[in-house]
């Protein structure tokens, strides 16, 4: 029997304390060691773990032979520092999203586990979930026909956090979805936004991601919205899903409805309205981050990256992000991902 990958978490945060639950249970993983600066969200992690060291220092944590693995559940701005000091002391990381917040610094990531074979993950979450995965075997098989655009939206009332805007926080998760499900990363990214709790960091942000083919994704991201909203709605040539997060049952809806052109030009020959039924497939009952853990002990093992979270995958996120922030500071002109030489 293959032994339990040994695994140090850095961060006991609220999501942190996810982490400890998920591996606590996860059959692949063992939790050896926590280490947080914050001794009362180190307590709190601890008491879910009573089995694993605890330290303040993140030092001693990496200095642990035990340690295989980490995953890096900190604040934003410090998963590039962390990451690399992880890998560099011969362990296998999972960053949480996104993995870096510049593209420069999520290559030196990738390039670095490279360098001392390891392995390194982005913690993007939805890519684990079954909804997501329905959603890709309905495009990969051609049920949905060709794709046109999709539609996402990800709101509520807080948590406004300190060193990210809601740009940065909360739209990873779908660009992570749509570019997927389109194959690629995008082309260009126009955003638009406002800060209204703080000067410089957008609490709202409205995004189209551009992508090859005229195909487009729109984003809707915010933590000042009365309503707790997520939402993907994906548009095909022939039907069209709707995945609603939300929902405790119900969350993925296949509509077979549609709108067919005239054949021809002349379109005072009218189009074609299709209104057919509505399929709500029943989803496995798993839980995401569960799914995540053991994909990446499976990864740690196998010494190859989950497909689902691939470091290809994760640059163009940050890609993504980079551009979006871009377009945020110049009042929302389209710009362009940069090629990944230019950020080297």
């Amino acid at each position: 029997m293959t032994s339990r990958v040994r695994i140090g978490l850095v961060g006991t945060g609220s999501w942190g304390l996810n982490w400890v639950r998920a591996i606590e249970r996860c059959a692949s993983a063992e939790l050896v060691h926590l280490a947080d600066p914050s001794t009362s969200a180190l307590a709190a992690a601890s008491a879910l773990a009573p089995g694993a060291a605890a330290s303040e220092a993140v030092g001693a944590l990496l200095a642990d032979p035990r340690v295989e693995a980490v995953v890096v559940a900190t604040p934003t701005s410090t998963h590039h520092a962390v990451g690399l000091a992880a890998l560099r002391a011969g362990k296998d990381v999972l960053v949480e999203k996104p993995l870096a917040t510049r593209v420069a610094d999520a290559l030196e990531l990738t390039e670095e586990a490279a360098r001392h074979g390891r392995i390194v993950v982005a913690g993007h979450l939805m890519m684990f979930h079954p909804a997501v995965a329905l959603l890709e075997k309905l495009v990969r098989e051609g049920d949905l026909g060709e794709l046109r655009y999709l539609h996402a939206q990800r709101l509520n009332l807080g948590i406004v956090r300190r060193d990210e805007s809601a740009w940065s926080s909360l739209a990873p998760h779908d660009i992570a979805i749509a570019n997927h499900l389109f194959g690629s990363a995008p082309e260009s990214v126009s955003c638009t936004g406002g800060s209204f709790v703080r000067p410089h960091a957008a609490d709202v942000a409205f995004a189209t991601l551009a992508y090859p083919g005229g195909r487009l994704a729109h984003l809707h991201v915010s933590w000042l919205d009365p309503n707790k909203v997520r939402r993907l709605t994906v548009v095909g040539s022939k039907k069209m899903a709707c995945f609603d997060d939300t929902s405790p049952t119900e969350k993925v809806a296949i509509f077979d409805r549609g709108v067919d052109p005239p054949p021809s030009l002349t379109w005072a020959e009218g189009v074609h309205v299709r209104t057919g039924d509505v399929s709500m497939p029943v989803l496995p009952l798993v839980e995401p981050l569960a799914v995540e853990c053991e994909a990446f002990a499976l990864a740690v093992r196998s010494r190859r990256a989950p497909a689902r979270a691939t470091p290809a995958a994760a640059i163009d996120v940050v890609r993504v992000l980079e551009a979006g922030a871009t377009s945020l500071e110049s009042g929302g002109a389209p710009t362009r991902l940069q090629p990944i030489e230019a950020t080297r």
